[in-house]
């Protein structure tokens, strides 16, 4: 069992009783079935344009790279949480070649550590990697809980303040 940062399993997910305590599903591009693709796009578009009125663009041919993993949790109503990882072949900070972002939770289910959920599922399966992620500035505190620490000044992405974030590999966890 899970334990989010409440101490308490997801009540929405164990009440629905249609996901198992909020199971992290985790995939590559060429194991997505076209109705979860969709949900993943949708939950993203739902924030990043709609909520937070980012106007970059959203699909940047990096969630179909080989190497791409996709995370995500969802309930009866669709995809409420998801995060992917991407791996560049040059490392865009130090030995750092993973990246982690489109960190997201549906605004209703917000609150609930659904994002730690992911965030512990996907170091789990890059144990001992080094890895890199832009937070969102207002969400750093989330990341440095998993060792990551901010490099470089804040910057302006999409009208929304970000910082840099990297965490070095290790084999403990």
């Amino acid at each position: 069992m899970f334990l989010l940062n409440t101490g308490k399993r997801c009540s929405s997910c164990i009440k629905l009783a249609i996901v198992p305590e909020c199971s992290v599903v985790s995939r590559s591009w060429s194991e997505l079935t076209t109705n979860e693709l969709y949900a993943a796009l949708k939950l993203r578009t739902d924030v990043f344009f709609v909520e937070q009125k980012v106007d970059e663009e959203e699909l940047d041919n990096r969630d179909q790279e080989p190497g791409t993993r996709h995370y995500w949790i969802a309930d009866s109503t669709g995809t409420v949480a998801y995060l992917r990882v991407l791996v560049n072949e040059s490392p865009d900070h130090l030995d750092a070649h993973h990246i982690i972002g489109r960190v997201v939770v549906r605004e209703d289910r917000r609150g609930e550590g659904l994002a730690q959920q992911l965030m512990a599922r996907a170091l789990e399966e890059f144990s001992g990697v080094p890895m890199l992620l832009h937070a969102q500035h207002y969400v750093a505190p989330l990341y440095a809980k998993f060792g990551f620490v901010a490099f470089g000044e804040p910057y302006d992405e999409a009208s929304i303040m970000h910082i840099s974030m990297y965490r070095a590999g290790s084999t403990e966890r």
